[in-house]
């Protein structure tokens, strides 16, 4: 009986804990580093990046990058995978945009038809994989696939344009940054103080470091797993949201790529291929770094297959530096360093 009333200790204990906090502040710093080093790099080799300009239209392109990657941030934490985030968003799109031309519906509420269309996908997401025990990578894998057709469906494979009953969200600015890139900083903080600061948070980080000992401890796993695939389908909605307005239209091809930008900027940020392990806030720093990155090679004249290399290059890089970081926290553990 005692166990079962203290599964979060027994599951994260408090050096654990600091240890996490403090991997977390050096990963904070590294990127900051590899930002600045990012910046210089492409000041001296183009005209006009460094510039205020230039900053600007970075903060507002990465919203939707962030709605999506807080949402592969939880996800990848208890140990899955979200490969559908790309579809969702899409799909969310499609659904908002009907709402808006052909219902007629006031934008409050087809954005929350739109969000709740990413709760759906993410539910049946979550039920599937905890009901038939089945890898998250196959099962979001195959919901990526139908939700990209109900996609197709909803827009008749066809562009719509919305206009200004959407555009205005991302038209509406203050000191240059768009309200969109401000909801999205709130989330992070939000997000990473339900991380750091809840119980919810740190049954995320139990089930993703040993999800047999949180249940032998007594909880119940499924509930919280379910929630998390809920979060990130209606994250991915709302970047679908933040999509539509920066495009001022519901495109059926939205976010194709996106799931594996979104992997590459939470990896970049630190958090675990293998669960147990990450940062929201080290999540918007990855976001960060590819949007530096992608921005800067245009800058540069760099054509679309170079982009697309060094994007895979960079994914690539991620996942074998997550590979040693685990590795090297497994010989700290083991030493009882």
């Amino acid at each position: 009986m005692q166990a079962s009333s203290t599964p979060s200790t027994a599951a994260n204990p408090p050096n654990r804990g600091r240890s996490q906090t403090r991997e977390i502040a050096e990963n904070s710093f590294g990127l900051v580093i590899v930002l600045i080093l990012l910046i210089a790099f492409f000041s001296v080799r183009t005209a006009h990046f460094f510039s205020i300009t230039t900053f600007e239209a970075i903060a507002n392109e990465i919203p939707t990058a962030i709605f999506v990657a807080v949402g592969m941030t939880l996800v990848l934490l208890i140990g899955g995978i979200d490969l559908s985030v790309g579809s969702v968003l899409a799909l969310g799109g499609g659904v908002l945009g009907l709402a808006l031309v052909q219902w007629h519906l006031p934008i409050w509420v087809a954005s929350l038809l739109c969000i709740v269309t990413g709760a759906v996908c993410g539910l049946i997401n979550g039920a599937l994989t905890i009901r038939f025990q089945l890898p998250s990578f196959i099962v979001t894998l195959g919901l990526m696939e139908a939700a990209r057709g109900g996609t197709y469906l909803v827009t008749n494979s066809q562009t719509s344009y919305i206009g200004e009953s959407v555009e205005w969200i991302d038209n509406m600015t203050f000191v240059g940054l768009s309200l969109p890139f401000y909801l999205a900083i709130a989330l992070v903080v939000i997000g990473q103080l339900v991380l750091t600061g809840t119980v919810f948070g740190r049954y995320l980080i139990a089930i993703g470091t040993n999800e047999e000992a949180v249940r032998l401890s007594g909880i119940d796993t499924r509930p919280v797993k379910l929630a998390v695939f809920i979060l990130s389908g209606m994250l991915a909605a709302l970047g679908g949201i933040s999509y539509c307005a920066r495009l001022s239209a519901a495109d059926p091809n939205a976010g194709i790529g996106f799931e594996l930008n979104a992997i590459a900027a939470v990896v970049i940020g630190g958090t675990s291929l293998m669960g147990g392990r990450g940062s929201v806030i080290n999540s918007l720093f990855g976001v960060s770094v590819i949007a530096v990155l992608a921005n800067g090679l245009a800058q540069l004249g760099a054509p679309e297959s170079v982009k697309r290399l060094v994007t895979g290059a960079v994914i690539i890089v991620a996942v074998i530096v997550d590979f040693y970081r685990v590795r090297r926290a497994e010989r700290k553990a083991r030493s009882g360093g």
